[in-house]
């Protein structure tokens, strides 16, 4: 019997590990996990420190201390622990952001808790956090830093304190999905006011005072002030999260739907230079689109990321099958099947240099490079053994890496499958079709090229269904208009 056990526990093993491959986090260096650590010890000094000014001190006083120490440490690696499950290729310089932003509010409650209300010190950081790392870290970073208060002698009122976790879940829920900046205005008007009509209900119509002096808006328990600060608090924010998404590569909806603007220069050009190239793309982002919303990815990145994938084919346009009009090929010309692979790859490497030059973010950058993973160029590679040339088969394969996500797999599948559809007769079938896109997927998971990308088989299976709908969409007829000489019919 036990062996029975024993085997159904493996084999229920090996089946969960092919339906989701292991996602591997970013390594973070020695050096980063150094500072991340020394951040952490700051903030279990600074929220633990007063119980050791207790004069005299005895046995249970310094276990006290340790106690709340060991807990405001431990509580900030749980922090970076969620941060890095919730989102695996998580920088260290967020990480620092993040412990960083809890360091600051320790602090700030010291030299400020009597003075400004815990909503202005608390709900902003939210903000920042859910925006660029997710609505579950600013939950957890919430859930600490509400609780978490260094001086015990400053009482919180329960009425309040629930506000503030109300709030505070509010904007870490909806951060991470606001999608431009006027919905973050929305948000930094809507909250201060139910923050006030909360307190106003909840904790009473005396506190509420609109002329309170010279100290109207640092006048700490008066709702109307308390509330006004949040509000200038949090526009402030909103100022600075550009500044947040630059120096720590935080990557917002809002910044991506504005990286998606068609009107950017360097999308601009490519729809000048490479028209093909850039034809190409408006259908590999309906692919890429529709398959990335029926398994629930991140719609705005794979959009975004699949508009700047090809943007390395600036650098010869004319060098590819889609930017040429017919008359004659370069690659012909040449009769060189290495320098042409050398092109080729060229495309990803001047892609790259394309996106650091437009100060692209890094995970938009890496559509470039991984959309072609370390795949094959079998035409060239084919012409070189037609030629006799004795030249090893990787030689003919992009330098890669393979997609390290869910997003940039998919724009590698939608890249193989939108030329095969697209130059598929108009009245194949929907089983022809789709056995065209299963060889072509098939075809990238032997070679490896999916590995990484933590895609289950049940995903796969949703993105050739998805793929073979768009296919359906755009393959319908046009209606033969009859002619005549005025031309009037439409």
């Amino acid at each position: 019997m036990q062996n029975i056990t024993s085997t159904l526990k493996k084999l229920f093993y090996l089946w969960k590990r092919s339906q989701v491959p292991i996602k591997q986090p970013t390594k973070i260096s020695k050096i980063d996990n150094l500072i991340i650590f020394l951040i952490c010890i700051l903030i279990s000094i600074i929220s633990s420190y007063k119980e050791l000014l207790i004069s005299p001190l005895n046995i249970s006083d310094i276990f006290s201390w340790l106690l709340t120490f060991t807990e405001a440490f431990v509580s900030s690696w749980i922090l970076i622990i969620v941060s890095k499950k919730e989102n695996p290729t998580i920088s260290s310089r967020q990480i620092i952001l993040i412990v960083t932003l809890l360091l600051a509010v320790q602090a700030s409650k010291l030299a400020l808790a009597s003075t400004i209300s815990p909503l202005s010190l608390i709900i902003p950081p939210a903000l920042i956090i859910s925006q660029g790392m997710g609505s579950i870290t600013a939950l957890v970073w919430v859930s600490i830093a509400s609780i978490s208060w260094p001086e015990p002698e400053v009482a919180v009122n329960n009425n309040l304190f629930l506000i503030l976790l109300v709030c505070a879940s509010v904007v870490s829920l909806l951060g991470g999905r606001i999608r431009s900046r006027a919905q973050l205005l929305q948000l930094s008007i809507f909250v201060p006011i139910g923050a006030l009509f909360s307190q106003w209900i909840f904790i009473g119509k005396y506190k509420i005072s609109f002329i309170e002096k010279q100290e109207f808006v640092f006048a700490n328990d008066n709702i109307f002030s308390d509330s006004l600060l949040l509000a200038i608090v949090m526009l402030f924010t909103i100022l600075f999260i550009p500044i947040f998404e630059s120096i720590f590569g935080l990557l917002t909806k809002a910044r991506l739907l504005e990286l998606a603007d068609k009107e950017k220069p360097l999308i601009r050009r490519l729809s000048l230079e490479a028209p093909g190239t850039f034809e190409h793309t408006l259908l590999i982002c309906g692919l890429a689109e529709e398959a990335t919303r029926i398994i629930g990815g991140d719609i705005d990145l794979i959009k975004t990321g699949a508009l700047y994938h090809d943007v390395g084919k600036l650098h010869a346009p004319g060098w590819f099958i889609e930017n040429q009009d017919g008359s004659k090929n370069p690659h012909d010309e040449i009769d060189d099947p290495i320098k042409s692979a050398e092109v080729l790859q060229a495309h990803v490497d001047e892609g790259l240099k394309y996106a650091r030059k437009n100060r692209l973010p890094k995970l938009i950058a890496n559509f470039i490079p991984e959309h072609q993973g370390t795949l094959k160029m079998g035409y060239f590679f084919q012409k070189a053994k037609e030629k006799n040339l004795d030249i090893n088969e990787n030689y003919f394969r992009y330098r890669g890496p393979i997609p390290q996500s869910k997003e940039t797999a998919i724009l590698m599948l939608a890249d193989g499958c939108e030329a095969a559809l697209r130059a598929m007769n108009i009245n194949a079938s929907d089983k022809e079709a789709l056995e065209t896109i299963s060889k072509i997927i098939y075809s990238r998971q032997k070679d490896g090229q999916l590995d990484d990308s933590n895609l289950s088989k049940g995903e796969i299976f949703l993105i050739k269904r998805s793929f073979l709908n768009v296919w359906k969409r755009i393959r319908h007829r046009r209606i033969q208009y009859p002619t005549s000489k005025n031309n009037t019919f439409s």
